[in-house]
């Protein structure tokens, strides 16, 4: 620290010189709760106020640091760094307060009491459980800027989300209980299975600033649909049963889509597995546009013949003239 920059630790921490050890602790106390970002989302000035708190106390809770700051005023760190005396500690024998024994002997970080300063979950005294560690790291994330805190790590994480057919094609509102926290979701419209739903500030939190997190990505997942499905281009796929006279004389039939039930003219001498095409009846992208429904059709025989049905289809089959079969004879190996 230049001489300029000379901070009164004492006056940041509003007390005296004389303080005990408790004293410093007490007033540090009261001073992160009352900047500490989290409780003043984006206010700069309550930012910065904490940072020169912890500083301040970081010194003053530590005996031999405390001890060149009393003797050598804004030069201490100069003293330090040119072998002043250690105040007598041996080096070997860790005696000072300072954060891991602020009350900290049941704390294993200063982010520990942070998070039980602020009433946040966490495993009780000892480790702090990460809320989002049954969750994946977003590949996408880049974590924050901060050189001294989350440089490189990336605070991002992903979650699966459930949709329904339904509420996936109209959009819905979910109310969802991730990483030990409860939020209300807006799907959008036209969400598929893999797109990505971004929440902003709702990842993993800083190992260092509590006030920075990353951003939470919700994966959807489409349950299946008993009538419905998606292909590859995202078009509705959907299979109707006819009967064999319907594909040889043609008809029309109803079909249940997204709109409701519309009628469709099946041409005569469809084949079984062919499909037809409703333009702008299919799944809509994220804009809001359609793509369209493949009706895939399935020619399914009766499985019991009433005494007509019988004598006709015999009928049928005696002056049949055409043979389905009769490119088969030149087959070969």
């Amino acid at each position: 620290m230049a001489a300029t920059d000379f901070k009164d630790y004492y006056a940041l921490l509003g007390v005296a010189k004389t303080a005990s050890v408790d004293d410093i602790k007490k007033a540090f106390r009261k001073l992160a709760r009352q900047y500490h970002p989290d409780v003043n989302p984006g206010d700069k000035a309550a930012e910065a106020r904490f940072k020169e708190i912890n500083e301040a106390y970081e010194v003053l809770s530590d005996t031999d640091n405390r001890q060149k700051y009393d003797q050598f005023g804004q030069y201490w760190q100069q003293a330090d760094r040119a072998g002043a005396p250690r105040g007598g500690r041996s080096p070997s024998t860790n005696t000072s307060p300072g954060f891991d024994e602020f009350e900290f002997g049941r704390y294993g970080s200063f982010d520990e009491f942070v998070n039980d300063l602020l009433g946040r979950a966490g495993t009780g005294y000892g480790r702090t459980a990460d809320p989002f560690s049954g969750y994946r790291t977003s590949p996408s994330g880049s974590g924050f800027g901060d050189d001294r805190a989350t440089a490189g790590v990336n605070l991002d994480v992903e979650a699966p989300i459930s949709l329904t057919f339904s509420e996936a094609f109209n959009g819905a509102q979910k109310r969802l209980g991730i990483g030990g926290e409860t939020f209300d979701v807006n799907i959008p419209a036209g969400a598929k299975t893999g797109t990505r739903i971004r929440m902003r500030g709702k990842g993993r939190f800083s190992p260092h600033y509590t006030s920075q997190r990353g951003d939470l990505y919700l994966i959807v997942e489409l349950t299946a649909h008993p009538f419905f499905q998606l292909d590859g281009d995202n078009n509705l796929v959907c299979e109707v049963s006819i009967a064999p006279d319907e594909s040889v004389l043609g008809t029309q039939i109803d079909v249940p889509t997204p709109d409701g039930m519309v009628k469709v003219n099946v041409p005569a001498g469809v084949r079984s597995g062919q499909s037809l095409r409703l333009r702008g009846k299919g799944w809509k992208n994220l804009k809001g546009e359609r793509t369209d429904l493949m009706i895939k059709l399935t020619i399914v025989p009766p499985k019991e013949l009433s005494e007509i049905e019988r004598e006709s289809y015999e009928k049928i089959r005696d002056n049949r003239s055409s043979d389905p079969r009769s490119h088969l004879a030149g087959i070969k190996l």
